[in-house]
């Protein structure tokens, strides 16, 4: 019999990945395409909307188009994507401008005018933040990275574009609404705005109060549903440019980071999975709502139904070793810009193994774009330290994806304080996992048995699958575990603790006494 299927739809920056996914979670096929991001000064980062459907499109149609299941099989879309973004949208759906990405600061100027107050606290007015805690988890990001940022910077410095927007939509919400026509959002893709009330996970919605205080037009923001909702159905047109049936149902979906906790097969609560692509994070489901102020996470709703999932990421991961390639080994032909990143990064591998374990004392923190957690500190920078006329390029390797182990271990102390229990492993997923290497590295550093995930790079289409399965009734949420295979399991080497637990205190004490040094050369938030 042909196996039932979903078409799952990851948008991530670089690009969109779309893949045919069984509802048991295997992938049967997969394309990429890339688009175009737009940078600009004062913190500017948008792209464009159509040129994401084109690039759908056209990766699903190299999928269709093979026809590897009967289009009956092919039960319903479910998106995923990048997360903290804003497209406004005319009445009839079409964009009215770029989209806002997650990495556009330009808004940050306007927060204190919503966030503010009387009496502040770390920025935020005392009534306010007390508000936005009890019942979202979370407040606005001073650093502007977030909708409500982009969405004042709109109504300031683009009052046209604002007036004439009929809604403001999440990436992935676009997306569906590209597909069905309706303008729907999740309650999961709803929750970086800061205006739903959240304590009750199974009956979210929008609140009057934080819609004042963060001066969001209800009128402007989409209804809301849950990821494993059926919001519709393709409309004729998204049908035939994806090459499927216009009966085929569309699926809420979820953003990135929760679709990847579903697809690492982590969905029990407290159970733990790490994730290394360009940034990075360490979180896990929990059954109650939480905030650590002081570490800068919180429990979010979840794209499972009736569960939450602690919200954190750290900035840069993945994105050190690339700015480790272009920027540092430029001029090696196996590591030059343009090639294969694949191939870049076995080879960065290979020169780290000549390194022994700490690199010699060699440090790096990796904060080439600030941090967001365990501290949220958009100033913050990279740096080497302890380079000696000994220290070779396979120390600085070494070190870098060392740095990277270190800053998790520092999130991990935060993620384990907020469950009140140690992990008892920790699932690997993302372009990371496929180091052994620095699997290795993690398991070490983290004292933590480390499972790679079978297909680490699948996680988040196959989480999106996983989620309208659930929605569809074809899988029940306690049987997603069994349905993603451990590939190789790593456990920590008891040698190298003495000298990656000195490391880890002396990274501490980097971050400690330069902080303040950060402060003053970088200026102040959203500046990169």
């Amino acid at each position: 019999m042909e196996p039932e299927c979903i078409l799952a739809i990851d948008l991530g920056t670089s690009g969109p990945k779309v893949a045919l996914v069984t509802t048991e979670g295997e992938v049967l096929a997969s394309e990429v395409e890339s688009t175009e991001l737009f940078l600009s000064d004062g913190g500017g980062a948008e792209q464009d909307p159509d040129g994401w459907w084109r690039a759908i499109t056209t990766a699903a149609r190299r999928i269709t188009d093979q026809e590897l299941v009967p289009r009956e099989k092919i039960l319903a879309v479910a998106v995923t994507s990048q997360w903290a973004g804003t497209v406004p949208v005319d009445a009839d759906g079409n964009a009215l401008c770029n989209a806002i990405i997650w990495l556009d600061s330009r808004g940050a100027k306007y927060v204190p005018e919503v966030a503010g107050g009387l009496v502040r606290i770390q920025g935020y007015g005392a009534l306010k933040l007390e508000s936005w805690l009890r019942k979202t988890g979370g407040v606005p990001s001073l650093a502007g990275k977030e909708p409500v940022a982009h969405i004042l910077f709109l109504r300031h410095e683009k009052p046209e574009i604002y007036e004439a927007a009929y809604k403001f939509m999440e990436p992935k919400d676009y997306l569906n609404l590209r597909l069905t026509g309706k303008f729907f959002a999740t309650t999961d893709s709803i929750a970086l705005h800061w205006v739903t009330n959240n304590r009750d996970i199974d009956n979210i919605q929008y609140d009057d109060q934080l819609l004042a205080q963060t001066t969001l037009p209800r009128e402007k923001l989409p209804d809301l549903r849950r990821a494993v909702d059926v919001i519709g159905t393709l409309s004729p047109k998204a049908a035939a440019e994806l090459g499927l049936n216009e009966a085929t149902k569309v699926v809420g979906g979820t953003p990135d980071v929760p679709a990847a906790a579903v697809g690492s097969g982590a969905v029990g609560d407290f159970e733990g999975h790490l994730y290394v692509g360009t940034s990075s994070w360490l979180t896990c489901h929990v059954p109650f709502k939480k905030t650590d102020l002081i570490h800068n996470m919180a429990s979010l709703p979840s794209a499972l139904p009736g569960r939450y999932f602690i919200g954190n990421e750290q900035e840069t991961a993945g994105a050190c070793m690339t700015w480790l390639r272009d920027s540092v080994f430029c001029r090696d032909d196996a590591l030059r810009p343009g090639g294969a990143p694949e191939d870049a990064l076995e080879r960065l591998n290979v020169i780290a193994q000549e390194a022994p374990p700490g690199s010699d004392k060699v440090i790096f923190t990796p904060w080439l774009y600030g941090e967001h957690t365990p501290v949220a500190d958009p100033t913050l920078r990279a740096a080497f330290s302890n380079v000696s006329l000994r220290t070779t390029r396979a120390h600085m390797v070494r070190a870098v994806l060392e740095g990277v182990a270190y800053n998790t271990r520092w999130l991990m102390g935060g993620v384990e304080s907020f469950i009140g229990r140690p992990f008892e492993s920790i699932r690997f997923i993302g372009g990371g996992a496929k180091s052994e290497l620095w699997c290795q590295i993690f398991a070490d550093v983290l004292d933590r048995p480390i499972e790679r995930v079978a297909d680490p790079l699948s996680a988040n289409v196959r989480g999106a699958a996983f989620v309208a399965a659930v929605g569809l009734g074809k899988l029940e949420v306690e049987q997603i575990s069994s349905r993603v295979p451990i590939e190789k399991r790593y456990t920590p080497d008891r040698k190298n603790r003495l000298v990656y637990d000195e490391l880890f205190k002396a990274f501490l004490e980097i971050h400690k006494h330069s902080a303040g040094m950060y402060q003053r050369l970088n200026g102040g938030v959203g500046q990169r």
